[in-house]
């Protein structure tokens, strides 16, 4: 683990450790939200991104407002097997040396994130970075919900819960061409057992920007109901064992109750 201090971005200019960073935003009938998502990116500080679009084959008009934004390095619409499918397509289609992913309703905090997140990268010790989130009101993306502070990483963390937000989460696209990417056969915990195997398995060199990178609109499939966190826990206890590990007793137990600090600190 290295946890480097915060470096200053490299703001507009290229040398030969200024990384291109590849953002893929997946994307499925997100016509109400999706042009936050563009814009955020769009508005970035930093000059050497690709921003890849994933649809789904959307009915909507999200086709229609990506058009309208000519920062769009590569875009894709084409029926799918789900949002890890297409987080794959968008990591095979990526050229970057890091990649981030961008959910279609969610924003970056401000137009100085990717600089942030680059400037780490420029140390070639770093294989991966993550920061904190904010769960803000779909409607009134200005109104912060819950706070997802992240805190150092530790590995012994993940047996006491804990796991990067993975909005935050900043991979080299070695990574995943050495460690692989996200396991399809699961459909709600595929990133939890990816960041389980680059993090915990593999040892990964990870960083944290002790800064707020993403505005996420509240909801989700794992958290919409009870039954859904079954399912969700019974996913997690399923990616400890496809890397053979093992977890405490109390290990998915206290995941989803850490976010109860989450709704205590939003203020």
């Amino acid at each position: 683990m290295i946890t480097p201090s915060t470096p200053q971005p490299s703001a507009g200019k290229f040398n030969s450790s200024t990384p291109k960073i590849s953002i893929i935003t997946v994307s499925f009938n997100s016509a109400q939200t999706i042009g936050d998502t563009l814009r955020s990116v769009a508005g970035q500080s930093y000059p050497n991104i690709e921003h890849i679009i994933v649809d789904g084959a959307s009915t909507d008009q999200t086709m229609q407002i990506v058009t309208g934004f000519p920062h769009v390095t590569k875009c894709i619409s084409e029926k799918d097997e789900g949002i890890y499918f297409a987080m794959n397509k968008g990591i095979a289609m990526a050229s970057g040396d890091v990649i981030g992913i961008l959910n279609a309703d969610d924003l970056y905090a401000d137009n100085g994130v990717i600089a942030k997140v680059a400037a780490f990268f420029e140390d070639p010790a770093v294989d991966a970075t993550y920061a904190d989130l904010v769960f803000v009101d779909r409607e009134d993306v200005s109104k912060v919900v819950r706070t997802w502070k992240s805190g150092p990483f530790k590995r012994s963390s993940m047996y006491n819960g804990w796991m990067p937000p993975h909005p935050t989460f900043f991979v080299r696209r070695s990574m995943y061409e050495k460690y692989g990417l996200f396991n399809t056969i699961l459909r709600s915990a595929a990133d939890y057992e990816l960041m389980l195997r680059f993090l915990l398995k593999h040892e990964i060199n990870l960083s944290y920007i002790p800064q707020t990178i993403i505005n996420m609109r509240q909801g989700g499939k794992s958290t919409a109901s009870i039954s859904n966190r079954i399912k969700a826990n019974v996913e997690d206890r399923k990616a400890w064992r496809m890397n053979g590990l093992k977890p405490h007793f109390f290990t998915l137990i206290l995941k989803p109750l850490r976010k109860i600090k989450q709704f205590i600190s939003h203020g």
